[in-house]
C-alpha cells in the first residue's frame, strides 16, 4: 500500500474512532482511540526492522491481536505498544531464523531503537500532510488519493482523465511539489511557534 494509501486509511481510523458512538464499553472505545493515534508510527516501526512490506502487515496483525487481547487502560500504551511490536518482530524472526535474509539480533535492536527515536517526526509529518491535503482543492485532493491507492495504473487514470501519462505525471509531481512546500512550512511554523 502506499503512503497515501496508508494515509488515507489512517485518516478514516481516526475519524471513525472520533466520531465513534458512545455506545460502546470505555475500555474498547479508549483502545480504539490509543492504537488509531499510534498506529502508523508503529508500522513505521515495524517495518524498519522486517525486510519487506508483506512482513510487516503480519507482524501488525499479530500486535494488533496482542495489544487487543492484553489492553490495560493503567498503562502508557505508546511504550507498551512498542514494546508489544518490538516483541513480535523478534518473535517473527526467530520462526524464519534459517533464513539467511534474516537480520542478527544487535542490528535489530539498533534499527527498532533509530525507528523509536523518529517516530515523533513521522508521526508531527503526517499531521503536517493531512492538513496540507485538507487545503488542496478537492479535485487535486482526490487525484492524489486516488493515484497513490494500491492497484492504481497511471496509464488506465490517465486515459480516464482523458491525459496523456506524461501529462499525469507532471501534474502529481506539481501537486506532490506543492505538498512537500505546505509540509516543510507547517513543520517550521510549529518550530518557531
Amino acid at each position: 500500500m502506499s503512503f497515501f494509501g496508508k494515509w488515507f486509511r489512517i485518516l478514516w481510523l481516526c475519524r471513525v474512532t472520533r466520531d465513534m458512538p458512545q455506545s460502546l464499553e470505555p475500555p474498547y472505545a479508549d483502545f480504539l482511540r490509543l492504537y488509531a493515534q499510534h498506529e502508523a508510527a508503529l508500522h513505521v516501526f515495524v517495518r524498519a526492522m522486517l525486510s519487506n512490506r508483506q512482513e510487516a502487515d503480519e507482524v501488525m496483525q499479530q500486535v494488533v491481536v496482542v495489544l487487543w487481547s492484553k489492553f490495560d487502560q493503567a498503562q502508557d500504551f505508546k511504550k507498551w505498544a512498542f514494546g508489544v511490536a518490538r516483541l513480535e518482530v523478534l518473535r517473527f524472526l526467530q520462526a524464519r531464523k534459517r533464513d539467511r535474509h534474516v537480520f542478527d539480533e544487535a542490528l535489530l535492536h539498533r534499527l527498532a531503537d533509530r525507528a523509536a527515536l523518529h517516530a515523533p517526526e513521522v508521526a508531527s509529518r503526517r499531521e503536517a500532510l493531512d492538513g496540507c491535503l485538507e487545503k488542496l482543492p478537492a479535485a487535486q485532493r482526490e487525484l492524489v488519493l486516488t493515484a497513490y491507492t494500491k492497484g492504481t495504473r497511471m496509464d488506465e487514470l490517465a486515459t480516464h482523465r482523458g491525459q496523456t501519462p506524461m501529462a499525469l505525471y507532471k501534474l502529481l509531481q506539481r501537486i506532490r511539489q506543492a505538498l512537500l512546500d505546505c509540509v516543510e512550512r507547517t513543520l517550521a511554523e510549529e518550530a518557531t511557534a
